[in-house]
């Protein structure tokens, strides 16, 4: 198995080998991560290299494939990371046992997880959630990995916490019955908001159109102290004990502008796959760069993060597409424009025979039917929105 070094046919010595280097799958793992999650590099490669140790078979057969703890700003995509890394794997983001800790702030609620022991009342009546069945429902040949997802760890009782001292150590978690769950081909990954409150404070006024090339300069001095504080408030919160079995602690960044561009053009793309199958009136759109900025200036909120960027999408855009679906004002194959009125600051959607019918007709033209709210030649109806 481990032969002498490779020669080169030079000199016959020793040949340097490429530890940075990734296998295909890790490398193509990483780069579809990378594609769906914005502003998050650090996360994006510690998710890469856990499944590259994985794939080569280097994991600890008596502990988790790998321990994470995500902390950092509220709307930042420390869920969302967790969830497209499930979708780049196994096709679907609800490929994960995730346990949302808000629903277990009592310890009795623990029940739920490992089951009753035998002998209490209700122990047959509900089987628990950490069963050796729902960690390996969604294995495939490929990929013999479960992903279990602890979100808002804060929020549960310290029983939930002793629990997971066997499972990050151990990988092994004993239900009320007595049955063991093998959790050695698990990445278990939990989020927390911890110094939610201080974070807010570090990086309220900074993030804006008008501070953007203040924010640029100080951006790594801002990331370095939402690092330690969300970092001291971990120590504070959790023992010492419980923060030792961790693998990895990930801070996530602030989102700057130039993220929630990128965001938004996610956005939009998913509300095209929504659109797309929609049953009879699947049709394409486009939006202006004007309608662009009025996304951004109402979505940018650096208390909230993209979270708030998707509620402003959902009201401003998704809502009078969905108007002009259930009327019926759009067919199966449309190409409907969405631009700003200069005059009124409203939204107007043109529609289209095809998006090649929009390219041809002169931009002047497009522009003057526009601002009068009159259609072109080439287009069958246009449409205001408040």
């Amino acid at each position: 198995m481990f032969g002498r070094p490779e020669q080169t046919r030079d000199t016959m010595g020793p040949a340097f080998l490429d530890p940075d280097r990734k296998g295909s799958r890790a490398q193509e793992f990483e780069e579809m991560l990378a594609s769906r999650v914005v502003g998050q590099e650090r996360a994006v490669r510690v998710m890469s290299s856990l499944y590259q140790i994985f794939l080569a078979g280097l994991d600890q057969r008596d502990r988790p494939i790998g321990t994470l703890l995500l902390l950092g700003p509220t709307g930042t995509g420390k869920t969302h990371v967790v969830e497209r890394a499930a979708e780049a794997l196994f096709g679907t983001s609800s490929a994960i046992v995730k346990i949302d800790c808000a629903e277990f702030q009592h310890s009795h609620e623990i029940a739920k997880l490992i089951g009753s022991p035998p002998g209490y009342l209700g122990h047959r009546e509900t089987g628990p959630l950490l069963t050796q069945e729902n960690l390996d429902r969604y294995q495939t040949e490929d990929n013999q990995l479960s992903i279990v997802l602890f979100d808002e760890i804060e929020k549960a009782s310290d029983s939930l916490w002793q629990l997971l001292l066997g499972i990050l150590d151990k990988a092994t978690l004993t239900l009320g019955d007595n049955r063991r769950v093998d959790f050695s081909h698990s990445l278990v990954v939990m989020t927390s908001n911890l110094g939610a409150r201080e974070i807010s404070e570090l990086i309220s006024g900074g993030v804006g159109f008008a501070a953007a090339k203040a924010v640029k300069n100080s951006t790594n001095v801002t990331d370095e102290k939402i690092y330690r504080t969300a970092l001291e408030a971990a120590r504070r919160n959790f023992s010492p004990e419980f923060m030792n079995r961790i693998d990895k602690v990930v801070v996530f960044r602030s989102l700057q502008e130039q993220h929630f561009r990128q965001i938004l053009d996610l956005e939009l793309q998913a509300v095209q796959n929504r659109i797309i199958h929609c049953d009879g009136s699947s049709f394409t759109f486009q939006c202006s760069d004007a309608v662009k900025e009025v996304l951004l200036e109402d979505g940018i909120d650096p208390h909230y993060g993209a979270r708030h960027l998707k509620r402003a999408v959902e009201r401003i855009l998704v809502y009078p597409l969905s108007n002009l679906i259930a009327t019926k004002q759009v067919q199966l194959g449309d190409f409907v424009y969405v631009d700003l009125s200069p005059e009124t600051g409203k939204l107007i959607f043109s529609r289209y025979h095809s998006a090649d019918t929009f390219c041809e007709i002169p931009k002047p033209e497009i522009a003057r039917a526009i601002s009068r709210n009159i259609p072109t030649q080439s287009a069958r109806g246009i449409f205001s929105a408040a």
